[in-house]
């Protein structure tokens, strides 16, 4: 089909993207192309390529963040040591879980298995508390489940969950002969985990409960919690962690879990949780094994995702690099292929935005005078973070590891580092100067915790934005993006926080109901839109909508005042910023776990909420991309 026979006014998506989407080709190692993935793709070459200069000592690193991330690099694509070494890094932690002869053991050993990242039946972290967000508390969740969501557990998905458990099974059995476990122990373990991952299916939240992250506050006496996790000693296990800072509450992300824990670890099943721990931890360390364990270890993951091929030796070593530094990385990067002309123009840009946001929000029909007030007071404090930070937090000071050592041992002196560091958080005053991104990230955030947006410099490359675009383009890009985030600060988790960042209820209780409505009216333009590749759950994206639907508002409005107003360059960008090409596999898998609406519905569903739509194109009732203006739904 040739553009000529697409009308844009039936499929905007496929009018401005069909050539590419015809000739683009998937990466064997990758299940997606286009879009962020190119971008992404692009910055992590030209980053791989200056590594590669640093390491042959062809260009000096310029600092020694730097140097430990290139020495780490080189660790990883050291293939010949990684299959002289085997299986051997990973079994002193596997002997070790399998000698715990039952919970007592696991008690005399629980700081250890903390500290270490051994598997446990929960989990934990330092965070800033969400009703005071100026100071941190300690979290507490579950594991995660084998399958990708709870939701694969259900009735109805059984097709898909003995499919995908038949890949993991046959995976995990082929791993586990390079243990020291005999045929009949391997069996067993085996058996034991996937009951193990029952138990914890039918507790543990799903993806959609999840993305309401201001449910994931429920504050607790830390006496209370001790009795939850019995037999284990949570208590002990606080105070050897932090000593005399022990906190009198403890916030439990899911309460659900942690009310029936005592069906989850007991005497009956202790066997199945060890040996559960077991497998997770041989799989979490195959990829830093040999190249034939790293090639066995990614079965499941590239099932999953519909990609043949794994990742070469010299990208899965960049990432690593790229995780453990991310920082100093992204320093590098920002300084040097970022430009101030562009930072400034960008940032400009943010605050023509945020002003117009308030304007819209003092017009606004939902809110009330005194909700309108306090909007307009959490959009003047929002912080903006614009390419990267000033510098590397202190923490990449600390990270060092032996070089002669593992790769397994290597990041496991890094993580207990960067764990201990999070650790020493709690009684500290939280840093809001922290960038929850690096410059080299493709990507853009709102932080509800600290009401700011950040935006690396990566993602401020062509086709979101450039100096050379028309100010139109960028507005469909760039802009819409940055309006994006800033509607976060009003979506539906966002809006139960105030301007810094505490969940505190801002609103009248009639605003509210509201802007409820308004929500359930989002929800329904996307309910059930049934896709080639499975159903759309618009209770589970609504968050995302809210967020594409007040970017387009907001940067529209800002058009509306252009006397060079392009608007079919702005709706073309906007197609163009989220044209993707990706696996069966992988958009099935998007369903399910990812909270922002499938690209083509992004690309089409949110223009034809807006009068600018129709006038641009002549969108009439017999096209495709109409809906009548009942069912349009702007929020802000």
């Amino acid at each position: 089909m040739s553009q000529k026979e697409i009308r844009v006014q039936d499929d905007l998506y496929e009018y401005v993207n069909h050539e590419w989407l015809e000739q683009a080709v998937i990466p064997d190692d990758k299940p997606t192309t286009g879009g962020f993935s190119d971008l992404d793709k692009e910055v992590e070459e030209l980053l791989m390529h200056d590594f590669d200069e640093m390491e042959s000592g062809e260009v000096a690193c310029p600092d020694k963040q730097m140097e430990r991330a290139v020495a780490l690099y080189a660790l990883a694509k050291d293939t010949k040591k990684r299959n002289r070494d085997g299986v051997r890094p990973v079994l002193k932690s596997l002997g070790e879980i399998k000698k715990l002869d039952g919970i007592s053991a696991l008690n005399r050993n629980l700081k250890k298995f903390v500290m270490a990242g051994y598997p446990l039946p929960f989990t934990m972290g330092v965070d800033a508390d969400m009703k005071d967000t100026s100071r941190h508390c300690v979290m507490l969740a579950g594991p995660s489940v084998i399958l990708p969501d709870t939701t694969y557990y259900k009735e109805g998905m059984e097709q898909q969950k003995e499919a995908l458990l038949g890949i993991w099974s046959k995976m995990v059995s082929e791993l586990l002969t390079y243990t020291k476990l005999t045929e009949e122990e391997q069996a067993q373990y085996l058996r034991d985990a996937l009951a193990f991952d029952e138990i914890l299916a039918g507790l543990v939240k799903s993806s959609e409960e999840w993305s309401e992250y201001t449910k994931m506050y429920n504050p607790m006496k830390l006496r209370r919690v001790s009795g939850l996790l019995k037999p284990l000693k949570f208590r002990k296990l606080m105070v050897d962690l932090f000593g005399d800072r022990v906190p009198e509450e403890v916030i439990i992300a899911e309460p659900r879990f942690f009310a029936s824990f005592s069906t989850v670890l007991n005497d009956e099943t202790f066997p199945l949780y060890q040996h559960w721990a077991y497998i997770k931890r041989l799989l979490e360390a195959t990829p830093l094994l040999s190249e034939k364990l790293r090639e066995i270890g990614s079965t499941y993951s590239r099932a999953l995702s519909g990609v043949a091929v794994t990742p070469s030796i010299a990208k899965q070593a960049y990432r690593l690099a790229s995780k453990y530094f991310s920082e100093p990385i992204g320093l590098y990067y920002g300084r040097k292929y970022f430009g101030e002309e562009a930072k400034r123009d960008v940032v400009d840009m943010v605050k023509e935005i945020i002003e117009t946001y308030k304007v819209r929000v003092s017009k606004n029909e939902i809110l009330s005078p005194e909700t309108k007030e306090k909007a307009i007071l959490k959009l003047d404090k929002i912080v903006i973070k614009m390419g990267y930070p000033d510098k590397a937090d202190a923490l990449y000071d600390k990270m060092v590891f032996d070089g002669a050592t593992s790769l397994l041992a290597a990041t496991a002196a890094l993580d207990a580092i960067a764990l201990e560091d999070n650790f020493s958080k709690l009684g500290q005053p939280v840093d809001r100067t922290k960038w929850v991104m690096p410059g080299h990230m493709v990507n853009a955030c709102y932080n509800p915790t600290s009401n700011d947006i950040t935006f690396p410099a990566a993602i401020l490359q062509p086709p979101f934005y450039s100096i050379r675009q028309s100010r139109s383009t960028n507005l469909g890009g760039i802009g819409a993006v940055i309006g994006h985030e800033i509607s976060h600060a009003f979506d539906n988790n966002g809006a139960r926080c105030d301007e810094n960042g505490n969940l505190n209820n801002w609103w009248t209780k009639a605003d509210f109901k509201k802007f409820g409505a308004k929500t359930k009216a989002m929800i329904r333009e996307f309910e059930g839109i049934e896709l080639p590749w499975g159903k759309v759950n618009a209770s589970f994206i609504v968050s995302e909508n809210i967020a594409d639907n007040g970017g387009m508002a907001v940067t529209l409005e800002i058009m509306s005042h252009m006397p060079d107003a392009d608007y079919e360059a702005y709706f073309y960008n906007w197609a163009r910023v989220w044209c993707m090409k990706a696996r069966p596999e992988y958009l099935a898998l998007l369903l399910q776990v990812d909270v922002h609406a499938p690209a083509v519905l992004r690309a089409n569903m949110q223009p034809r909420n807006f009068d600018e739509w129709y006038t641009t194109f002549g969108v009439k009732k017999s096209d495709k991309m109409y809906i009548a203006p009942s069912k349009r739904v702007v929020i802000w």
